[in-house]
Formats: structure tokens, sequence, C-alpha cells
């Protein structure tokens, strides 16, 4: 029997921050990663006419019948990818919330495949459809998993633990997570007391694959910047260093506040600001908060207000993103 969603609490992390500094929030919001509908409702209480809750989880938007009902109207919940965020909101824009990574509630489930501490299928798949992490685990040849793992999850063994995952498949198919994190953990030291499980970093590697993260990230940003009204807000909330570098290098590069390069580089045409940048080093959150909520302590908070330039296209190059993106990987 499956354990149910709604029995375990969802704390928004770093709603208060988010509301203290887009304040005051008005008209219509989007929530483009919904989950369990902790932005959608602090926005709406916070003062939002209307709030847009976008989920590609099927599970998040059966959960939002019965949470949503009481807010009527003023709750509009919709399935899909927040890189389309302007062609499902269908107007524009006062604000964009964007609560990157995986949820509680998604995490919680061990039928969902999320996590290296619960026995269950090898998935990890948000929107329940596609190659699962077991596919691209049983499938990929060695060197792409070892590129996975390094560019997407920042783990530096890489290469010897796609090389037991090879290894161990050959045996038998890795079906569960607990399969996949006794290999990856038997290619790593023990754990000092403190630190984070070794298998941390490749299931992180792994969900970002299956899901197609950072081109979600991206276009996402872009779709905002397309949907939101001039003096709309834009806030992400990211949970990783390498997704907050590449939100911290777009606020920069729509800002007008990136590196101009080298000085014997030829001089590029000046674009008039998309944004303005309200936060100019991340906000974390506080120690009361990680406290209540320790899914808080990794997380980091960018805010840009939209500027009356129109929309244009993002220089990918410069986002910092991982190579495997750059080649078009998907």
């Amino acid at each position: 029997m499956s354990s149910d969603p709604q029995d375990a609490p969802h704390i928004p992390v770093l709603l208060g921050p988010l509301l203290a500094g887009s304040a005051p929030v008005r008209g219509v919001w989007l929530d483009g990663t919904m989950g369990a509908g902790g932005y959608t409702r602090g926005l709406v209480d916070a003062g939002a006419e209307r709030v847009i809750g976008i989920d590609r989880d099927p599970l998040a938007l059966r959960m939002a019948q019965d949470w949503a009902a009481p807010y009527g109207a003023r709750i509009r919940v919709v399935q899909g990818t927040f890189s389309d965020l302007d062609t499902l909101a269908g107007e524009p824009l006062d604000g964009v919330a964007l609560d990157l990574g995986v949820s509680s509630m998604q995490l919680d489930l061990p039928e969902r495949g999320f996590s290296f501490t619960r026995d269950g299928p090898l998935d990890m798949r948000m929107s329940q459809e596609g190659p699962s992490a077991a596919d691209l685990v049983n499938t990929a040849d060695e060197t792409a998993l070892a590129d996975i793992l390094f560019h997407y999850g920042e783990e530096r063994a890489s290469r010897r633990i796609a090389r037991a995952i090879v290894k161990a498949r050959a045996v038998q198919p890795i079906k569960t997570t607990l399969q996949l994190a006794e290999i990856v953990s038997s290619q790593l030291p023990r754990p000092k007391p403190g630190q984070s499980h070794p298998a941390t970093r490749s299931f992180q590697a792994l969900r970002i694959a299956v899901n197609a993260e950072f081109h979600e990230l991206v276009d996402g940003l872009e779709a905002a910047e397309r949907a939101l009204r001039p003096g709309g807000i834009l806030a992400v909330v990211s949970f990783h260093s390498l997704e907050d570098r590449i939100v911290k290098r777009f606020f920069q590069q729509r800002s007008g506040r990136a590196g101009q390069g080298s000085r014997h580089a030829p001089v590029t045409e000046h674009e008039a600001p998309r944004f303005e940048t309200l936060t100019r080093k991340a906000i974390a959150a506080d120690e009361d908060e990680c406290a209540a909520n320790p899914r808080a302590r990794s997380a980091l908070l960018r805010i840009g207000r939209r500027t009356d330039a129109p929309a244009g296209p993002v220089d990918r190059s410069a986002l910092g993103l991982p190579r495997l993106v750059l080649q078009g990987d998907r």
C-alpha cells in the first residue's frame, strides 16, 4: 500500500522572503512548480488577485482538486511544464514563482523512485511519462553515464561509479532505488557524521537527466521574460549550485550586469536591460526556517523585476550550463 502524500507536511521553502521581496503581491501570478500548492496558496493569501498553478506531475493536479476548491476562481490549475508558462498562462503576468528541483511529496513517496533512503522502483519521472531512471541506468553506455554523473551531479568519482553500474547490470538489471544506492555507495568512502549520503550527487544527476531539468530551467526563464508585464516579478528558488549559477547569470545578463569579456574582443551592441535585479546576493533560509524545514538548508532565492524592454533571446553559452546541455543532450 502506498503512503498518502497528504499525510506529510509540505512546507514551502523561503516563502516568507519571496513574498517580502516581491511586495506588494498583486495582480495575476503564476506558480510554475505548484507541487502541493504552498506557493500558490501563499501568493493568494498575500494579495494576488489570481494564481495560475502549473505542474507536470499528475499527482499534484489530483491533490489540487481538494486544496484549491475553497479558493474558487482565484486559483487555476494547469498541467504542463514551466518551460511553456507564457503559452499556458495565456495572459500577461504580474509575477512568476519557480521553486526548482524535486518536491517534498515526490521524495516522500517511495514508489516515485526519487529517494536513495527508501526502496522503490527506480523511476524519477516528474511527469510519470517517458524513459525512467531505470531505463537510463540500464541502457546508457559507461561513458554517457559517467558524463551525466560528472556534469549534472559534480560527482568526482563518476567514472568509477559508471563502471560499477555497468558491471552490476550485466549480472541483473538495476530496478530499485536501494540497488542503485548500494552500487554507488560501494564506490565511495563511508560518510563522516554530518556528511550527505554517498548517493546524493548521483541521484541528483540522474533526476536532472531524466527530467531535462536544465533545458526546462532556461526555457522557463525565457518564457517568464516573455510573459511578465513591465514591473512584474520573477522569483526563483534553487537547491544546488548548478541551478543557482544559471539563475544568477541569467539575471546578470538580462539586467546588463554580465561581464564585458576581454578588452580585446569586438564591442557588442548594448541592449536595454530586461530585468532589474532585486537581490544582488542570493537569499538563504535563516536558522529558524532550517530548523523547521531541513530541506531549506540548501535553498537560495533570487528575485528580479521586469523592465519595459522587449523580450529577446538569451545567450545560453554565458549561463554556465553543463557541457551536456550546451551540446543539446536531452
